[in-house]
């Protein structure tokens, strides 16, 4: 990094965020010799062995090492409850602590991105392609995956009794089979596959950056630096340029200059909050906080989209839960053991193995709903396993139709924004977490989970009623951290699109977004596959327009 009085050092791109967006675009633009590419990340380096052990999830978040340790406003829809709200904060972003759960979504997604952004180049034949391109599917290249690429998916590398016999209930229940929910209709149940090498996790940093990126003398890697904001110059046009940034090394600031390009791949919290404090925003905001107004952009931190997840409990008789092997000291260490020799076993496990996508009523005209089921249970994630053996079924609506907001709460770059979700605040998404606990009742009571006595410890059976299941929802439900929508793209005449079709800030030269607050609706499905998609596209775009 530059001293404090020698000139700002630049580059031809500068990418702020070493997540899953900006690991790709990185290695994408560098791959041009003759472009210097400069990748910015607060966190640090993704060298904590739990980044890399599959149940290390569980070590990072909540830790300050790897995750922002964000909490959202007391939240209505949740009967005043705030959420811990993890984002990662550290090479790889959230694809190193995340599920690791590989997921594109719903062709209709995509189509639908089509129609709301005028853009043909978002339908879900022209996005496909776009998915194999870095993809490396254990079963090879096929009409629907991609051989080869840098982005592993396998095989999970344990089944579980109790999860199979999930699987059987909700097939009794009208879900049928699938081996692949990655076709453009998820509909289904069945294993997720996830994004591992020989069970370990596989994130954007050692697909894209490691060795690749390391060895190009055009590509510089800044670590323990966060954005403070954005430089802006006066355009040809009158249109304000972006021209670097403000960069926090933790000793000083220092100002760095892009002679082409700046990216925002912060996510869908850090991006909005970053545009903000750089002047990019609602005016009424900024002027408040007392921050010049570079573009009134009203769309930036609105239409926060995420997946609220109702986590409904069962005990059971006669199963082997994680419950029950992790509680005491010998199948703690038998569980080491058998990651240490096989790289298999629960440490190999994601937080979630078996899925199932469905209706929560069947004149739904397509899949709204997302299981994600585990061996396991606890109060609250980073609590203990409870003492007894038993499994969750937690249920997601794909297509919530409430929104939330990011807003920065100060001109100070290192305040959090005020994440506000606004869960369950529509009468559609009340009914919905309704129907979808009515519905996990009807599956856990299939023949073939009845060798294993389920018992409802959560929500608990005396709740029956639409008002009263919904307020529960609110109760026990928590994010399963898909983020969206914050800068969405949208058509010209849009007044809250921040970004047009091809990620392009509205209002402003030389800026872009590219990563899940992009999105104009959140896809049916986990989030991180559909935003390392966007970013091979963005990529695609930055090298035809030079």
């Amino acid at each position: 990094m530059t001293a404090p009085n020698a000139p700002a050092p630049s580059f031809d791109h500068i990418i702020i965020g070493a997540g899953t967006a900006g690991s790709l675009l990185a290695n994408r633009l560098s791959a041009d010799p003759q472009r210097r590419v400069l990748l910015i990340e607060a966190g640090g380096r993704d060298d904590y062995l739990w980044v890399h052990v599959p149940v290390g999830y569980l070590y990072c978040i909540g830790n300050p090492r790897t995750d922002w340790l964000y909490q959202t406003e007391p939240d209505a829809g949740l009967n005043g409850r705030r959420l811990r709200y993890p984002r990662g904060k550290v090479l790889g972003g959230c694809s190193s602590i995340n599920g690791m759960i590989y997921m594109r979504g719903q062709a209709r997604d995509y189509d639908q991105w089509a129609a709301i952004t005028g853009d043909d180049a978002w339908r879900w034949d022209q996005c496909l392609p776009v998915f194999k391109q870095h993809e490396d599917h254990h079963g090879g290249a096929n009409a629907f995956h991609g051989a080869g690429g840098e982005w592993r998916v396998e095989r999970q590398r344990l089944r579980w009794d109790i999860l199979d016999a999930f699987a059987q209930a909700a097939q009794q229940a009208g879900i049928p089979a699938t081996a692949d929910f990655n076709t453009g209709n998820n509909e289904g149940v069945g294993y997720f596959e996830v994004n591992q090498k020989s069970g370990w996790r596989w994130n954007t940093a050692k697909a894209f950056l490691r060795p690749t990126c390391y060895g190009r003398p055009n590509f510089e890697l800044w670590t323990g630096a966060q954005v403070m904001r954005l430089l802006f110059e006066p355009g040809s046009d009158g249109r304000p340029r972006c021209c670097g940034a403000e960069v926090w090394t933790g000793r000083e600031a220092v100002t760095v200059r892009a002679t082409r390009e700046v990216v925002l791949s912060a996510g869908a919290i850090g991006s909005p909050q970053i545009l903000q404090l750089s002047g990019l925003g609602p005016a009424p905001l900024l002027q408040r906080l007392g921050i010049p107004v570079v573009a009134d952009l009203p769309g930036v931190g609105a239409n926060l989209q995420d997946h609220l997840q109702i986590r409904a409990v069962f005990k059971v008789q006669g199963a082997t839960t994680l419950n029950t092997l992790a509680n005491h000291w010998l199948g703690k260490a038998r569980i080491g053991l058998q990651y240490l020799l096989t790289r298999s076993g629960p440490m190999s496990m994601a937080p979630s193995q078996l899925g199932a996508f469905t209706r929560s009523d069947p004149n739904q005209p397509w899949p709204n709903l997302e299981y994600h089921v585990q061996p396991l249970s606890l109060d609250a994630f980073g609590e203990p396993l409870h003492d007894f053996p038993a499994f969750t079924a937690s249920v997601c609506n794909l297509n919530p139709t409430s929104c939330g907001t990011v807003h920065i709460r100060s001109p100070r770059f290192a305040d959090p924004p005020a994440i506000a979700p606004s869960y369950l605040s529509t009468d559609e998404d009340r009914r919905i977490a309704a129907e979808s606990l009515r519905l996990t009742r009807r599956i856990v009571a299939q023949p073939a989970l009845a060798r294993y006595r389920p018992e409802e410890y959560k929500p608990g059976v005396q709740y029956q009623s639409d008002e009263e299941l919904a307020r529960l929802a609110g109760d026990i439900a928590t994010t399963i951290f898909h983020p969206v929508g914050t800068t969405r793209m949208g058509r010209a005449d849009d007044p809250m699109a921040v970004l047009d079709s091809r990620l392009r800030v509205r209002g402003v030269h030389g800026l872009r977004v590219v990563d899940a607050g992009a999105m104009p609706t959140i896809t049916s499905g986990n989030t991180n596959s559909p935003t390392l998609m966007m970013a091979e596209r963005a990529a695609a775009w930055m090298r035809a327009e030079a």
